[in-house]
């Protein structure tokens, strides 16, 4: 967060709404070590992984499990034969770093029954992205504390829902924007907004994209795999491997390129992106005010996200955003005295010829002076924090606001999918960011949500 200056009016009032939610589900600003109980600084924060796929294996787990303030007691998935090898991931790790035999891992095939343990202090949602919400809110209302991988949600209706469920419980919900975490990306928002590049006029992200493909012949469900709980809240729909995920391993899996589950790219590293420009920007708790643009869609095989694409947004003041394929994955931003880029190490242009990698640098500027500049102690200073789940897990233990809490989040969604309903209704919409909706298109509203399929719904308690 800034120090220096106020952000806009709506930063001001979720962050009134979220002091009251907590004020009033009994977290006041100091909270004494008896109210937290097992969330005691003094003890270990007991996490449970809700989906222990190729993102918790790779990202999530390994990250949670290097922290000696949490112990991961549980794992969950509705694949029978995932949850036996998260079961076996943790205990390793755990036999490997006491070098004594482990097996203190309890799996779940029903993650209400986990949230249902009152030993469970947290929990890491690791799944679907049309899971990410509904999981959350669940969570939440049952007392615990949350590290949701992004998107936030599937639609921008979810992510209101979810923002709001998470003011209102008082418990600490970081989303998985681990740029924040980058030195890079905290040190290029840190030179934008102290004003090294100018006034910010125009915003260029470039994301990576997804192929067209998959095979939609019908396959019997394997054993031990709940599809219908996996589709959740989503139409019902044949079961094939390439819509769900590889039978073996831990590639990437197909829902990923399923419009049913999620959006493409435009949200998969759109919400990364998209949140590192806003935080550059100052505007984490908005959104665009207009947004067009044009996509290719996939016209055979079964996967039906977005391909080539390049759509606009215009904010309330005046800075313009492009984003795009065919800009360099990354983030550019442009001010009247000069441009600053930054993207992740190792990374490549996507104009490199075929078997060629041309390695982007990870931060540039226009004048190379612009990056030995040193902010002062008077300019702002942006939250830092070396590690998103170690902030997650931090806060846990101080109740503060991690470095991505909830509604910067759904925010940065909401932005990508604003984007994705230009590329759909291929026309210029005019957006409220406060209200959340559309001005004059009841077409283009009818896309901030979708019907949720009984009973995997909000509205049902039994699920929620």
């Amino acid at each position: 967060m800034a120090t220096k200056r106020e952000g806009s009016v709506s930063r001001r009032r979720f962050l009134q709404t979220s002091l009251g939610a907590a004020a009033v589900a009994g977290f006041p600003a100091i909270v004494p070590a008896r109210v937290l109980g097992q969330m005691a600084p003094s003890k270990q924060i007991n996490v449970g992984a809700i989906g222990v796929g190729r993102i918790s294996r790779g990202h999530d787990l390994p990250a949670i499990l290097r922290n000696d303030s949490a112990r991961v007691m549980a794992v969950c998935d509705l694949s029978a034969d995932r949850v036996d090898l998260g079961k076996k991931f943790v205990n390793d790790f755990y036999a490997k770093k006491t070098g004594k035999p482990y097996d203190g891992v309890t799996g779940y095939a029903n993650f209400r029954e986990l949230l249902a343990n009152k030993d469970i202090d947290a929990v890491v949602i690791s799944t679907p992205d049309h899971q990410h919400a509904i999981l959350a809110v669940a969570a939440v209302r049952a007392g615990k504390d949350v590290y949701l991988q992004k998107p936030a949600s599937l639609t921008i209706a979810e992510g209101r829902y979810l923002s709001d469920a998470v003011q209102a419980s008082g418990r600490i919900l970081q989303i998985g924007s681990q740029q924040r975490s980058w030195k890079q990306f905290h040190r290029a928002c840190e030179l934008v907004r102290n004003g090294r590049i100018g006034e910010i006029k125009h915003v260029e992200i470039g994301l990576p994209g997804d192929p067209a493909g998959g095979d939609p012949t019908p396959m019997t469900v394997p054993t031990g795999f709940n599809y219908d709980s996996w589709l959740g809240s989503t139409p019902e729909v044949p079961y094939t491997v390439d819509r769900v995920m590889p039978l073996k391993g831990f590639d990437r899996p197909g829902w990923l390129r399923m419009e049913q589950f999620g959006a493409g790219m435009i949200t998969g590293w759109g919400a990364h992106h998209v949140d590192t420009a806003h935080w550059g920007m100052d505007t984490e708790y908005t959104g665009p005010v207009e947004i067009w643009g044009t996509a290719e869609f996939p016209t055979k095989g079964l996967w039906d996200v977005h391909g080539k694409f390049l759509t606009h947004a215009i904010y309330a003041n005046g800075v313009t955003m492009d984003i795009s394929g065919d800009f360099p994955n990354g983030i550019k931003w442009y001010g009247t005295k000069g441009w600053l880029f930054v993207t992740r190490d190792e990374m490549t242009s996507p104009t490199a010829a075929a078997g060629q990698s041309v390695k982007i640098e990870p931060l540039m500027a226009s004048d190379p002076k612009i990056l030995d500049s040193v902010i002062g102690p008077d300019e702002i200073h942006l939250y830092t924090a070396t590690e998103q789940h170690a902030n997650w897990l931090e806060c846990i233990h101080t109740r503060k606001q991690p470095t991505a809490p909830v509604e910067i989040g759904h925010r940065a969604c909401s932005t990508c999918l604003l984007h994705h309903i230009a590329m759909k209704t291929k026309r210029r919409l005019h957006w409220d960011p406060e209200r959340e909706k559309f001005k004059g298109d009841d077409d283009a509203n009818a896309m901030l949500s979708r019907p949720q399929r009984s009973p995997y719904t909000f509205a049902e308690s039994s699920w929620v």
